[in-house]
């Protein structure tokens, strides 16, 4: 982890938001195995799961349609699984359960899904550096016309946070709340369908930038 004003991890914790059913895809994408350039492979899953170490130590799943499968599944464990009853009301849902599960220590979280497995490393490095240096204010990927994840919500939004219903992300709220956008390359290369995958996965094997380090 390389951020310069570095506090606990337990003040800045990252959840991985990995609860939906994958209806479109037709099989659980957390499952889905990349394989490296050096022949190692891994699950989209602890990709994710070393993205989120670039961010912080504390880095907590939050999952639901196919628990306990992916948790078994993974080779990499995160600090906490934290299973959500509710998933299928969509993503508020998962945003609700991961912040309940971090208590009163928090500083802020950061928020990232867990099929982007293209996300530029050292961009998202950069931002987890940013996020703790100006922990009160929200932060976001940039999407152009939006914010998106990763994204790191401050403690102070997260009343707004849990008021959200239904399957929307905090998006909108970050906007509203004036949250700095960063570039992180990699955001727009997400796994919707079987074409996704081929073309992404044949990326992550010319790319390799976590996977390795995911076997860890």
């Amino acid at each position: 982890m390389t951020a310069s004003c570095c506090d606990s991890d337990q003040e800045f914790p990252a959840l991985v938001l990995a609860a939906g059913a994958s209806s479109r895809f037709g099989r659980p994408k957390a499952l889905l195995t990349l394989r490296a350039r050096n022949g190692q492979s891994c699950t989209l899953l602890d990709h994710a799961i070393a993205q989120g170490r670039l961010l912080s130590q504390e880095v907590r799943v939050v999952c639901g349609a196919w628990y306990p499968l992916v948790r078994f599944r993974c080779r990499v464990q995160p600090s906490r699984w934290v299973p959500v009853a509710d998933w299928h009301e969509g993503m508020a849902a998962s945003l609700a359960a991961g912040i309940r599960s971090l208590g009163p220590y928090p500083k802020g979280v950061f928020v990232l899904v867990a099929d982007q497995p293209l996300l530029d490393t050292k961009a998202l490095e950069a931002f987890g550096a940013a996020a703790r240096c100006f922990p009160a204010q929200p932060a976001a990927a940039d999407y152009g016309r939006r914010p998106g994840v990763p994204a790191y919500l401050p403690r102070g939004l997260w009343p707004e946070v849990l008021a959200l219903e239904g399957d929307r992300g905090a998006s909108r709220l970050l906007a509203k709340a004036g949250a700095t956008r960063l570039n992180i390359p990699g955001v727009h290369d997400d796994i919707d369908t079987p074409e996704d995958w081929e073309r992404i996965r044949q990326a992550v094997s010319r790319k390799d930038p976590l996977t390795r380090q995911s076997q860890g």
